[in-house]
């Protein structure tokens, strides 16, 4: 995970050049917008990397655009504000990740704000009844990173 600039600053090509070469194979861009991801994207794919795109509880009417388009898997975002504990995460996940599974079968990982291994229990359980196929997962406690 990184954001835009460095890559931008690094250059395109010679980033993803450099990412295939230690063996990356997909990154996160968190401050690169779905609908302007097409430049990044098409040279992230030259290199065989994956350019992860991020579902937010906002995203609401761009939920299937998003999950179409996908590649490698899809960061579900849990809830807004910043990244850390949560005692509760209220968002409607499993509406989120059935609305994903109807247009895609890339694999989901639910992240942001799961911080206790109950929470990381429970959003696992969701993630497995909907997408009933393994390569699906949680992200926890990336605060530590």
């Amino acid at each position: 995970m990184t954001y835009l600039n460095p890559v931008f600053h690094y250059g395109y090509e010679a980033f993803f050049e450099r990412c295939q070469d230690v063996g990356i194979d997909g990154i996160i861009i968190p401050d690169l917008p779905f609908e302007e991801k097409e430049e990044v994207d098409v040279v992230a794919g030259n290199y065989g990397i994956d350019l992860i795109s991020m579902i937010a509880p906002t995203s609401k009417e761009r939920i299937r655009k998003i999950a179409k388009g996908a590649k490698g898997f899809l960061y579900v975002v849990s809830s807004m504000g910043v990244t850390g504990e949560r005692t509760n995460i209220t968002t409607d996940i499993d509406g989120m990740l059935k609305e994903i599974r109807s247009v895609s079968n890339v694999p989901a990982a639910v992240g942001f704000g799961i911080h206790t291994p109950d929470q990381a229990a429970e959003m696992g359980r969701r993630v497995k009844k909907i997408f009933s196929i393994r390569k699906n997962g949680v992200i926890i406690f990336s605060n530590s990173i």
